[in-house]
Formats: C-alpha cells, structure tokens, sequence
C-alpha cells in the first residue's frame, strides 16, 4: 500500500504567522497588572527572559521537529527519545498546561468584557459561556476559524503597534524608577515563570513539521521569528505600560483592565475633538466632543477580547492533537480519539477538554495561579525537550537525520542552557507558600509554593497512570525501534513526461486514467502517470488523526490500488500518493510543483457549485494557478467514439486538439473531427474572405499547432449567422466533445458563461476541457513569499 503523506503546503511566511497567531494573544492584556504588581518596571526584563527561554526551546524544537515529523509536537519527541514513562508525564503535562492556560484566557476576556475583577460572578459567567461556544465551534470543525484568527491576528499586531508607539511619546522616565519591587531579581525570575503562558504558542510550528515545505530552511526560522517578534513587542507594551502609569494604578486590585487604561491615558494626551455644532438652514448639527483617551480604551478592550478568543480557540485544538498522540501511543485510552461521523473531528477529545477547562474556570483558583500552572507545565516540557536533543545526539541513531541541527557552535549550549534555564524558573515561580490548617495545627510546606505544589500534583497523577495504566499498553519506544527518520521526497526526473491524475471516484478513476495514459503515450520521452487521493481534514483535526477514519482511509487504499492496476492493464508507469491535507486544491498545486508535473488531468461533475465558484473549491485554483497543461474531464467514456474539437482562434484551441488526437490514437476505431463556425459574411462587405476558406485555414493551424497530420482528422466547416447555436447544434451530435478556454484572462474569467461552459451544460456526453500552460509572471506578493519561503523560481514563459 502507498504510504501516507501529509500535503506540504506552509511556507516561511504560513509558518510564522501560524506561530505569531498563537503568542499575539491574551498574555499581553491580562498579565501587565500581575507582573508589574510583583516586579515593578522590571517586569519587562521578565518577558526578555520568557523570550530567551522560549528562543532556547525552539532551536532544540527545530531539531527534533524535522528528525521526527509527527503529531504532538514536544510530547512525540520525548515519548520517542526518552520513553513512554517521560512521555506519560509530558503529555498530561502539556493537556494540562493548555486547559489551564485556556481558563486564564477566558477569565482575562470576562474581565475586559465586564471592566470587572477575574473573581468576579459575572467574569466567571462570561468565561464559561464563551468557552462553551469554543469548544462547540471546534466540535463542529469549522473551517472559517482559521481564516478569522489570521484576521485577528493581523488586526492585534497593528493595535499593539500603535499602542506602543504612542505610549513611547507619553512616558514619564519617574515612574521606571525603582526598577525593581522589594522582591529585588528574585520577584523577576519568579515573574518569568508567570508570563511564559505566552510564549507556549509557539509549539503549534513544531507540530505542523509535517505540513511545512522545506523544512530544514523553513522550520526554524519561522519558530525563531515567531518567538522573537512578541518577545520584543512584550518588552516595549511594559515599558510604556509601567513608564505611564504608577505601578500601584497597573494592579489588579485597582484595575480589571490594565492596558485598557494605560491606552487610555497615553491617547488623552491628544485631548478630544469637537464635530458638529453648526447651523445649515433649518438643520441644526449638535456638537459632539470625542475623547482621544475613550476612543484608546475602547479600541485596547475590543483587542483583548479578540485577544482572548483567539487563544483559547487555539489552545483548545492543540490539546485534542495531544490527547490523540498519547491514544496513537496507547498511553491514553483510545476511544478518546473517535472521529465525528459528520464533522470529522476528535469530537472527544474536544469535549473532554472543554469539561476540563470549565471546570477550572469555575474553580477558586485565582486568575495569576492558572496563567503559572500553565508555564509550570511547559517549563518542564521544554526541559524535557533539551534532554532528548542530547540523548538523540548521542545515541545517533541511523533513522535520525534531522534537516535542521542546531549549529555546532551552540552545541550542546543550547540544550544545557535551556535545561538549566527551566529548571531555575520553576523553582522561583509561586509567590504563595504552601500553607494551611488541619484542625489545630498549622502546616506549612514553605518554601515549595501553591504553583509548584499543583504542577507537582500532575506530575504525580501522570506518573500513577503510568503505573496503573500505560505501563503495560503504551507501545515500546526505543531510539532505534521506532521510524523517526524525516520523510525524503523521491528524486524527479526531469527527462520523463509526467501526468497527475487525482482520482476519488471509483465509477469514472479507469477511464481517466486511460485518457492520461493516451497523453503521455503521444510524447517521445518516457511517460509516467501520478495517481493522487487526497483526503482533507478541518483545521480540528490533526492530520495524522485520519488513520482513525477506517473508511476513509480504505476508501483511499482502494481507489490507488485499483490505479495501479489499470496501470499494469495499460501498461504503463505509475505511481502512488495517498496525501492528508487541510485544501485539496492547494495540496494539487504543491504535488504539481514536487513532481515537476508536465499536465494534471482531473474529473468534474460539469456544475457550478457557487456564484462565485466555477469549478469547485477544489479544482478553482489548480485551474487559476497550476504551471503545467490542465485537463477537465466530465463523465469520461470507456471507449470514445466519435470526437469533435473545436479548430477556433483561441489561445488554447491547439491544446484542446491535441488532446483529441491523443485520444483518437489511443482509440483507433474512433472518428475526429476538427470543428470551425463561421459567420455569414454582410452584404456590405462582398470582399471580405469566403468563410469556409478563412474556416479551413483556421483547422489547419490549429492542427499544426497540436500535432496532428491531416489523415488524422476530418475538417467541417460551417457558415451561419448564428455561430454560437450553430456551433452548439453540431457538437451535440457527437459522443466527444474536446473544447480549450477562451479569451486571454485566467481560465476562471474566460469560461463563465462562455461557450465552453454552455457545451458542458447542454452535452449529455463527455467534454474534455482543456488549457495550456500558465506560467503568467510572478505578482509582487508571489515573488515575496516565493523568496521568504525559499522555493526556487520558476521560469516565466507565456502561453
């Protein structure tokens, strides 16, 4: 059976947004008020040592991620380097610190929603019903949360811009003095621990190893970048926030919303604007005075709400990725791993979560202890992470051969260094000692903390299971025994002529692929055909998670089986490739480009699906985009008869008979007719060019232009008025009809309501539609992202 692939379709620029969209998120609205409380205007040197830590771990994430190209991100690498019971302890670790930082979100969008205290009845109301709708967004898989993060995120990185560059013309150079609280440095180590719950997002890049084009370039530089950029807009968002407002006026027992009012008193230095009051006639226009400081508050409130959202939304899909990793591994039970009939997601794990996460919204544990917990649990993962760089590193196991190292220089300074930063944060953080009373007597279990006393308990908790559970189901991981070598893509070569043909429907997959066959057996060079499934899966779910869709998954085993072997029946080359992807289209376009592909050839219903579809989601951008010959093909026969190309003066009436001819030769038994109608010349024009000539001619370039001898084809012209209905009349009479797009746009302009798509309309038969290469050049953006993302240029060639 061909082996599984995930569609490599992200690039730098997909990569790092995905990454910046998790870490431009709640942490920088909620958490000013609690690390300004604790470390004064040095809480910034907090968020640069968050960085620094977070910078640490990607390098050593990097590595593993494209030496071990799997679901699951931190905990895969360290279930398969250091053992199922480390892996135990990461995975409830990482679950646990995701749910818990999701409730930190949620408690911060009820504050800012309600400009009320995190503790307060209607914050926790407002959290529980927002996750609510979260997780029932995620359990139905919608597609569209993906496209409306990336605008969120978009929409965020623009406002803390403008926050921090107007807070830096505000700041009052007094108030960073002193630096640090009474706490001294120590407050700011332990500071750090609280604000890494926003720099945990970073992890998402690592888990998409598998989706991301060039990995070894591409996956590095995108964590690298994707940490840094917040890094510094974190440090610069607390020095205007602790250089405008005293620390006392930032604290959450003075304010719910900390840069809410900080915006608000930067913006106010513009004082307000006064519109209206004028008299026009009769008309009378009130004025209306607008202050600059409410307008900066009200703007700074919306974006910690979207803020908000956004993370926990992502922070809820990273932890059903988890919770199917640890099934995949048996270390969870795998009935949490089902997938939804109708919505095709883990629906599950995504409850599971989510009772978890409302749970602990609804709990009394105070809104800095979940934001802790949360960086707790992630500062031992990374710990963790450092380890089994070392441990991969040394044992050096053949199947390891990652496309990214961390560069010798920093070798093994890197892993230590993040190890050793870790561990000296998490025995900082918690500002509570463990303290309580049984009856009369007073127990205290100083200096260990409340933080760490919880981030201890689910390490307990992780290693039980273990004992009582996973122990004996978990499957064996060894360094050597498991397949962690990253996925090489197979040698090109260049000197064959290659056709694509993505099958999915098992009625019409035999004759599409013998009309593939008949293009790549017109051409001297060697010929191979590609046969391509792709099965799309919702942003819900981890692409990996398919091999719980028993049907789908046979249902594509099936279809490339059966390529094959109406490949041996036709006897010619063929191969394989099952792809797991979020876009059909999108994945066609990345095989095109891996394959070096010289036509694709697909099948179509012939319908509409959308005013503003032509051919369907799928199809739409191979059509638009795709460099090679494209070919559509609607309700493909077993054996065609009587063909008929249309010979006019478009652009892609060459290609559209040339694929007639290739299927004439591969039918010898059937007919081929070249088809030109001609408008009857006016009466005022007795010497223009007698029609049926001009029409002759036409046919003849046209077959010149395809290939094909004149004992090939039979010319027909003819000459009416009403050349569109005429022209429609006489191909309805054929069995074949082969027609190019018109026009000079892109394929989609040229074919809506064109006569192409009238004769898909109206046949009852088959219609080949065909266009030539479209290698149109490069648009700006093109160029930028093909740089950033460090593909190779492609030669630009008309048509």
């Amino acid at each position: 059976m061909t082996d599984q692939e995930l569609a490599r379709d992200l690039g730098f620029l997909e990569a790092y947004t995905l990454g910046l969209g998790t870490m431009i998120g709640a942490g920088i609205f909620v958490l000013p008020g609690i690390v300004a409380e604790s470390a004064g205007p040095a809480s910034m040197v907090a968020f640069a040592i968050g960085g620094v830590i977070a910078l640490l771990a990607a390098l050593s994430l990097s590595e593993l991620a494209t030496g071990m190209p799997k679901a699951g991100g931190s905990y895969y690498y360290v279930n398969h380097a250091l053992g199922s019971f480390f892996g135990t302890i990461i995975g409830f670790g990482m679950w646990a610190g995701l749910m818990f930082a999701t409730a930190f979100y949620m408690l911060g969008f009820g504050q800012y929603l309600l400009s009320q205290p995190s503790d307060a009845i209607p914050v926790v109301l407002a959290g529980l019903v927002m996750a609510a709708l979260l997780v029932g967004v995620n359990y139905r898989g919608v597609k569209e949360t993906g496209s409306l993060q990336n605008v969120i995120v978009i929409f965020l990185v623009g406002l803390i811009l403008v926050f921090i560059t107007v807070g830096l013309f505000a700041i009052d150079p007094d108030l960073l003095t002193p630096f640090t609280t009474d706490g001294g440095w120590p407050a700011v180590g332990a500071t750090a621990g609280t604000v890494f719950v926003t720099f945990i997002g970073f992890e998402v890049i690592a888990t998409s190893a598998e989706e991301i084009k060039d990995p070894g370039r591409n996956l590095p530089l995108s964590m690298i970048a994707a940490v840094v950029t917040p890094t510094i807009l974190y440090v610069l968002v607390m020095l205007v926030s602790t250089g405008i407002l005293p620390i006392d006026a930032l604290s959450p027992n003075v304010t719910s919303v900390p840069v809410a009012d900080v915006a608000e008193a930067s913006a106010g230095m513009f004082g307000s604007l006064t519109l209206g009051g004028f008299e026009l006639g009769a008309f009378v226009l009130p004025a209306y005075t607008l202050e600059f400081a409410a307008v900066g508050s009200t703007i700074m409130i919306v974006g910690a709400v979207l803020a908000t959202i956004s993370s926990a939304n992502a922070s809820i899909l990273s932890a059903a990725r988890v919770n199917f990793a640890m099934g995949r591994d048996r270390i969870l039970a795998n009935w949490l791993n089902e997938i939804h009939e109708k919505f095709r997601t883990p629906y599950r794990a995504i409850l599971a979560t989510g009772l978890v996460i409302l749970v602990l919204i609804a709990s009394p544990l105070p809104i800095d202890t979940l934001a802790d917990v949360a960086s707790f649990m992630f500062l031992i993962t990374y710990a963790l992470v450092h380890v089994a760089v070392v441990v991969l590193r040394r044992a050096d196991p053949d199947e390891y051969e990652p496309d990214f190292r961390i560069p010798s220089v920093l070798y093994p300074i890197v892993p230590i260094l993040g190890f050793l930063t870790c561990l000296g944060v998490m025995v900082q953080m918690g500002e509570t000692a463990v303290a309580f009373s049984i009856g009369t007597f007073d127990v205290s279990l100083a200096p260990l903390s409340w933080v760490q006393l919880i981030g201890l308990g689910i390490i307990a908790a992780s290693i039980a299971w273990y004992g009582f559970y996973a122990k004996e189901k978990a499957i064996s991981t060894t360094l050597i025994g498991e397949a962690v070598a990253p996925q090489e893509g197979e040698t090109v070569d260049d000197d064959v002529y290659r056709v694509i043909v993505p099958v999915s429907n098992p009625e019409t997959e035999r004759p599409l692929l013998r009309y593939a066959a008949a293009s790549a057996a017109s051409h001297e060079r060697d010929a191979e055909l590609v046969a391509v499934n792709v099965i799309e899966v919702p942003p819900q779910t981890s692409p990996a998670q398919i091999e719980f869709e028993e049907e789908r998954v046979e249902n594509q085993r099936t279809l490339l089986e059966n390529a094959r072997d109406v490949a041996e029946d036709l006897d010619i080359a063929i191969r394989t490739r099952a792809i797991v992807g979020r876009n059909a289209g999108e994945t066609l376009l990345s095989v095109i480009g891996e394959e070096n592909a010289d036509h694709m050839l697909l099948g179509w219903a012939g319908e509409r699906r959308r005013r503003d579809v032509l051919f369907g989601s799928t199809i739409d951008p191979v059509l638009e985009r795709a460099p090679c010959e494209v070919t559509l093909v609607k309700d493909p026969s077993e054996t065609p008869e009587d063909i008929v190309t249309l010979a006019g003066g478009g652009p892609h009436a060459p290609i559209s008979a040339r694929r007639a001819g290739e299927l004439h030769r591969a039918f010898p038994e059937s007919t081929l007719t070249l088809l030109n109608v001609q408008p009857e010349p006016s009466d005022d024009a007795p010497d223009v060019v007698d029609p049926a000539e001009a029409g002759y001619e036409t046919i003849s370039a046209v077959a010149t232009a395809a290939g094909l001898d004149e004992n090939e084809y039979e010319p027909t012209v003819l000459v009416d008025d009403d050349v569109r209905a005429t022209l429609l009349e006489a191909v309805a009479e054929y069995e074949t009809v082969c027609v190019g797009a018109t026009g000079e746009s892109t394929v989609a302009q040229a074919l809506y309501g064109s006569i192409p798509q009238s004769i898909v309309d109206q046949s009852s038969g088959t219609v080949v539609m065909a266009r030539g290469e479209n290698r149109a050049p490069r648009t700006f953006r093109q160029a930028l992202v093909q740089r950033l993302g460090g593909e190779p240029a492609e030669t630009t060639q008309g048509e």
